[in-house]
């Protein structure tokens, strides 16, 4: 279905062609036209996804208004709606706005979130459609939905840290936080209660994820402690610096001619630290390598004391920082190994919650 206003930006025709399936738009068509059409089409659905969605479709629902087509159907329906929103974000935080999606949540409507980013205005902010393959998953989720974390409490963190030199500079690392926000997604969809803890990344909070925006290794390993004991799995997939300058300029350190050293201490290992302190919590890191990837990986995972490591060698093409796809290698503590093949990290994502609910299964963890 197309709205007025759809179709001032793409032609039905358009989706005609792409989709191979007729565009219904008119509540009150020339041809065709039966009184009950509205009513046909709200039965025939499973889900209604309304993408994108604008504040005045949005309003029009909350507010019971039914003047055409698409508020018609949505009326009349008795199968779940889906809406994603996109809009200037201005017009997204307006308290109406905001008001109207509060009351259709309440009323069992479900809410995509959208993205951060700029827009056709060429203002940045909240507001922007979210990838069409995260609604396609949404819509799988719907319908094929493996609720096998019901119950379960996970942890995951992602991104890189920072840590400042001082007042304008600081030492990170290229993550992207990707892996980390698609383990949470993931597991937020298999029915999981997610905290994500994340070093700044330029991505939006999964829906139903509780997200805890943090800098440093320090911040995170804070962060961490709270919520630690009420966990059954920590997904450590941030990649947090390994060492810290052992002091901070409080001012910015002006450019001379001389050359200058810098001094830097071991970062807290977290991973390590929380090992030691464990209940019946499932503990998984990830490694980055670039040389001796597999004894590497291992050395780390006995070290650490942790239930499984997953291994990104940065060697492999199409895996590591800043893209959508990787290829990992996991490994347990009981010896076995398993590698993927390269494909998505939501793919990744879902394989990587496969292996460590293989714990889950065997009773090591109790909650």
């Amino acid at each position: 279905m197309m709205t007025d206003s759809a179709r001032e930006f793409i032609t039905p025709l358009t989706l005609e062609t792409l989709s191979e399936n007729p565009v219904n738009s008119e509540l009150f068509p020339k041809t065709g036209y039966y009184a009950t059409h509205h009513i046909s089409l709200a039965e025939w659905a499973d889900l209604i996804l309304i993408a994108p969605a604008t504040g005045n479709i949005i309003g029009k629902i909350a507010s019971g208004i039914a003047d055409d087509l698409l508020s018609t159907v949505v009326m009349a329906a008795q199968s779940p709606v889906m809406i994603a929103p996109a809009m200037n974000t201005q017009m997204y935080t307006n308290p109406v706005v905001q008001e109207n999606m509060k009351k259709l949540v309440n009323l069992g409507y479900k809410f995509l979130d959208p993205t951060v980013g700029e827009m056709a205005c060429r203002t940045y902010g909240v507001g922007r459609l979210p990838d069409p393959d995260e609604i396609l998953e949404e819509i799988v989720n719907h319908f094929g939905r493996t609720l096998d974390m019901q119950g379960l409490k996970v942890l995951v963190t992602a991104g890189p840290t920072v840590e400042h030199i001082d007042a304008v500079r600081y030492v990170s690392n290229p993550s992207s936080g990707k892996m980390g926000y698609a383990v949470a997604r993931k597991a937020r969809g298999r029915g999981a209660d997610v905290i994500l803890i994340s070093g700044p990344v330029g991505l939006s909070a999964p829906a139903g994820v509780e997200l805890i925006k943090v800098k440093s290794g320090q911040e995170m390993f804070a962060r961490i402690k709270e919520h630690f004991d009420r966990t059954d799995i920590l997904y450590m997939v941030a990649a947090v610096s390994d060492y810290v300058p052992m002091q901070k300029s409080e001012h910015k350190i002006k450019k001379t001619a001389e050359n200058i050293n810098l001094a830097f201490k071991p970062q807290i290992d977290i991973l390590q630290t929380l090992a030691e302190n464990k209940k019946d919590q499932i503990l998984v890191g990830f490694s980055m390598e670039t040389e001796n990837a597999l004894a590497n990986a291992t050395e780390k995972l006995k070290k650490k004391k942790l239930d499984m490591i997953v291994l990104n060698d940065l060697g492999a093409e199409g895996a590591g920082f800043e893209v959508d796809t990787n290829k990992v290698t996991i490994i347990d503590r009981y010896g076995n190994s398993a590698d993927l093949p390269l494909a998505s990290k939501a793919e990744v994502a879902d394989k990587i919650i496969d292996y460590s609910l293989r714990f889950i299964k065997k009773g090591e963890a109790t909650r």
